[in-house]
């Protein structure tokens, strides 16, 4: 018991540090900047900008997503190419028909086949880009996001008021369901933890990331980058694009927040839809390095299982009779739960949901870490990378 109260401790400390000295990851306050005094009275010269939509099999969701961004009030030049990537439901037409609401704004493009060395969706980005032409921004966005009136405006505002390269906002997942408010707040929450906001928004850091569901890029920064061509192969395209720019030779100022009015549609209405989602892509973090599961899988465990494991422990032996071991196990373990329930309230109050549920953080953290192993099964059995029809074969990174 003197070992688990030891480990409790630690966790506990490593908590702590997560807590102050973590970039303030578990922070919610990462929002594009208010308007300068330009920007309120109207006087600027607003730059095109052309919204690239890689779309695959997306007919079901382009009628609630693809008119809020067709109907975008911006005072520059705007339009939307539609890359429909092999798609076998009709998302071409699909479409064209709620284009018509807004003529001439939209273009579809038929995608050719998907080169070797390429991923699927990167290869849509970069047959997008290339329609695209010249205008000074493109925003990569995907089919299922949502867009509230405005939004492009603030992304070019905050893209030209402080020089940026990259101006990412996480969308505001769905989270109607059962499963899905179990599980999408802590998504959000360890992406933050591996990719802290505020590292990423800070010149020089080496943190580097975005958000793939909105990403607005300025085109010469990304062209003198190499193009998309240097992460074709990524299945984690918006942190692979993230790294691309911000540790090129002429490092891009880059920004990732948060935002409410940028939100995705897709429904996952059963827990088996996230669990792919999730198992898609999570052996891919980790590099397909078996060291670097047994790492994740046990650092899980210890650093989310131990606590809540060593709380109701300890004070189980306390009730008992136990002595000053059991409340050391008792204390650390309390602290540390504490702590990391603490770290979670924020995500939970951006989506609504009751801080009552963070102490369940740990039981999701549990489901997280048999999503990761399950990744690396399906990767062994050559499945790795399994998304709408198509399997990118294993060992491309992103």
């Amino acid at each position: 018991m003197l070992v688990a109260a030891a480990l409790a401790s630690l966790a506990a400390l490593t908590w702590a540090y997560l807590l102050v000295g973590h970039g303030g990851y578990w922070r919610t306050d990462q929002r594009l900047p208010a308007p300068a005094g330009s920007a309120r009275s109207g006087a600027r010269s607003w730059p095109g900008v052309v919204a690239v939509v890689p779309a695959r099999n997306e007919s079901k969701v382009l009628s609630l997503t693809l008119p809020t961004l067709l109907s975008q009030d911006y005072q520059g030049d705007f339009s939307v190419v539609l890359v429909d990537d092999d798609s076998s439901d009709g998302t071409a037409d699909v479409a064209r028909a709620l284009g018509g609401a807004s003529p001439g704004r939209l273009r579809v493009v038929s995608g050719c086949p998907t080169p070797a060395g390429w991923a699927g969706k990167v290869w849509a980005m970069e047959q997008g880009r290339l329609a695209a032409g010249e205008a000074r921004y493109l925003l990569f966005t995907d089919a299922d996001i949502g867009y509230a009136p405005g939004v492009l405006a603030a992304l070019v505002r905050a893209a030209e008021d402080d020089d940026r390269g990259l101006v990412s906002q996480m969308a505001l997942l769905r989270a109607e369901t059962s499963s899905e408010r179990l599980i999408v707040p802590a998504f959000v929450y360890f992406f933050a933890m591996l990719y802290p906001f505020r590292r990423v928004n800070r010149p020089g850091a080496r943190t580097a990331a975005a958000a793939g569901g909105c990403m607005l890029v300025r085109r010469v920064v990304l062209e003198a980058a190499g193009g998309l061509g240097p992460i074709r192969g990524a299945r984690i395209d918006d942190v692979a694009l993230g790294r691309l720019l911000k540790r090129s030779p002429a490092p891009a100022r880059c920004w990732l927040g948060l935002t409410t009015d940028v939100t995705s549609r897709r429904p996952y209405p059963r827990l088996s839809g996230l669990w792919d989602m999730i198992a898609r892509s999570a052996y891919t973090q980790l590099r397909y390095s078996p060291a670097m599961l047994a790492g994740t899988l046990a650092g899980l465990l210890w650093l989310y299982a131990l606590p809540p494991a060593a709380a109701l422990g300890g004070l189980a032996w306390l009730a008992a009779g136990g002595g000053v071991t059991a409340g050391w196990l008792a204390a650390a373990g309390l602290a540390g739960w504490a702590i990391m329930t603490a770290s979670y309230v924020p995500m939970l109050r951006l989506y609504r949901l009751s801080p009552w549920r963070a102490p369940l953080l740990p039981l999701v953290a549990m489901l997280y870490a048999g999503m990761t192993a399950d990744s690396a099964r399906r990767y062994h059995l050559g499945r790795g990378g399994e998304w709408k029809g198509r399997t990118i074969p294993a060992g491309r990174t992103g």
